[in-house]
């Protein structure tokens, strides 16, 4: 993957936790739980940057 998306997912993946933290700070449970979503599906997509980085690898060789 390009080092653009590996950028733009961990910066979902922070965006997500910002808005995890505070919607706990804040008490909207709305807004933590889509925090929540938002991080986790960053790192999903950062799991599967990985993955495919390490099947490209695997195929040079």
């Amino acid at each position: 993957m390009s080092a653009d998306d590996k950028a733009r997912h961990k910066g979902e993946e922070l965006k997500g936790s910002v808005k995890e933290g505070w919607g706990k700070l804040t008490g909207n449970e709305d807004l933590e739980a889509e925090g929540k979503a938002e991080k986790w599906s960053g790192k999903a997509k950062g799991t599967v940057d990985e993955a495919v980085d390490d099947l490209k690898d695997e195929f040079r060789r």
